[in-house]
């Protein structure tokens, strides 16, 4: 969702995307303003705006060979990874004292609303401001989605609740319907709707509570993803839970109700880090057949994300990521692999091949890279080795992250990282990502100014986190506590997509 009002958005609960403006127009932004993208904090190659706040990724489309994202500001990319600012509102038209909260945006290639053939329409959740309704909204685009303008018959489905919001439209083909997924969020549910002409929309099925219900659902998600065995496609719910974290369920859909593979199990987490929620994928218009499903996600955690220290705005997108699913013992999970363009960002690779014995070693030519970089890494411990990386290292600070053979656990600890205080920012966070007496693991890790991605036993885990370090605070080493710890890494240092 978008507000102007911060205090109101986190007193309600919702951590959904809000695009806030109060910092500077966006006319006053310059392509070549190489101080304003250079300030203390901002990623190099993740999205960030040039001066606002953004939240959760919304309306992601491919179409004629961009991709759109929205916040309700739009940006469009060519390759996922270069990104141009369009605007700081796209949507026209909103009627005093209401805000655009999250949602979507289809094509609506048969003109089924009435707004013309491959207009892009934009359902999103209306917010009103004085009596705190939520309700469900469309707008249209006849100018490629730079800008939406505001159907005066709104709202398209209202059910009179507060809590009612972040909805996600696709077109359902066997029935030849579009389907919403909406969340009921104190419920602890998802609602799905259909309608045949993106205005009447009559109400299908309820899921929901199930896995993790202790507080919130909001920001559903609903799409298909291939089996890496078998080739065949399933449908995964995604929904965000608690205003911090993401689960997903694994099943079938048939255009009116999902039904979960395992509906007993316990709750699946998308990210297993400190900062990654609302994420969406994008609907692919060019290709619609495209067995490549590709996900942004927002990276920030509502209990501090008002008090994040960076001056061109709040809020950072992750790096985009494929998913697939893998068979397990107990069922399919999600793997998520950053997308292969972010490759052509790098420089030149330093390598690493070496056995270390037990100690704490800097690697300086990574260090030089100025936490703008990619590592690539092979471990092989030593029996009931603990062993890992300390990053953005310097000023008695450092990010650990340390993998415990006997557990098959990776530690991420950034209890002492910020070169400011920020409350509740203090945390570390576990994620087990092989079995016990496991020596051999992989990591792919991604490190951009304040953020840190990374990507355990080829994408099988993820933790994505906040740093917000000096920008001294660039050292990086390499540790282990028992030593005959073989270490085979490439890196290399990224560019600025600036």
């Amino acid at each position: 969702m978008y507000s102007t009002n911060c205090n109101l958005i986190k007193s309600v609960g919702m951590a959904m995307l809000v695009a806030i403006s109060s910092f500077h127009s966006f006319a006053e932004v310059k392509e070549n303003d190489t101080t304003l993208y250079r300030e203390p904090y901002r990623p190099q190659y993740h999205f960030t705006p040039a001066h606002r706040w953004i939240g959760d990724p919304c309306g992601l489309i491919k179409k004629d060979g961009k991709y759109l994202a929205y916040s309700w500001g739009g940006a469009e990319s060519n390759d996922l990874v270069h990104w141009r600012e369009l605007n700081d509102h796209s949507i026209k038209g909103m009627p005093p004292k209401t805000s655009a909260f999250t949602g979507s945006v289809i094509a609506d290639t048969l003109n089924s609303g009435g707004w013309g053939k491959d207009a892009l329409v934009a359902v999103f959740t209306l917010f009103d401001n004085d009596s705190k309704k939520q309700s469900q909204a469309v707008a249209f685009s006849h100018d490629g989605g730079v800008t939406y303008q505001y159907y005066d018959q709104n709202p398209v489905l209202d059910i009179w609740s507060t809590e009612f919001r972040d909805p996600t439209v696709i077109r359902y083909e066997p029935t030849g319907k579009w389907v919403m997924a909406v969340a009921k969020a104190l419920e602890k549910k998802v609602a799905f709707y259909e309608s045949d002409d993106l205005k009447n929309w009559t109400w299908t099925s309820d899921f929901g509570p199930m896995g993790d219900n202790k507080r919130s659902w909001e920001c559903p998600d609903l799409f298909q993803v291939t089996v890496e065995e078998a080739g065949e496609k399933k449908w995964v719910l995604l929904v965000s839970v608690n205003w911090a974290r993401e689960q997903y369920f694994v099943g079938d859909f048939d255009g009116k109700k999902f039904i979960p593979d395992n509906p007993d199990s316990d709750p699946l987490y998308v990210d297993d880090g400190m900062d990654y929620y609302a994420s969406r994928v994008f609907q692919d218009y060019d290709a619609p057949k495209n067995e490549e499903v590709t996900t942004l996600g927002w990276v920030n955690y509502w209990d501090y994300a008002q008090q994040a220290p960076s001056k061109w705005g709040k809020g950072v997108w992750s790096l985009p990521r494929n998913y697939t699913l893998y068979s397990t013992s107990d069922g399919l999970r999600l793997r998520q692999t950053p997308v292969k363009s972010l490759e052509n960002l790098r420089g030149k690779e330093v390598k690493i091949n070496k056995t270390y014995s037990a100690g704490t070693y800097s690697l300086p030519q990574i260090s030089a890279m100025a936490n703008q970089y990619e590592m690539n890494i092979n471990l092989s411990a030593s029996a009931n080795d603990v062993a890992g990386f300390n990053l953005c290292v310097g000023d008695g600070r450092k990010v650990a992250l340390s993998y415990d053979v006997a557990t098959g656990y990776l530690t991420l600890d950034r209890t002492n990282c910020s070169d400011v205080k920020i409350k509740f920012f203090d945390r570390v966070s576990n994620s087990k990502i092989a079995e016990p007496g496991t020596r051999q693991i992989s990591l792919r890790i991604f490190v951009d100014k304040s953020t840190i991605e990374i990507f355990a036993e080829k994408g099988k885990k993820v933790m994505t986190l906040l740093t917000y370090a000096s920008p001294s605070q660039t050292g990086v080493e390499f540790f282990s506590q028992r030593g005959k710890t073989d270490l085979d890494l490439s890196a290399w240092p990224l560019k600025s997509i600036h």
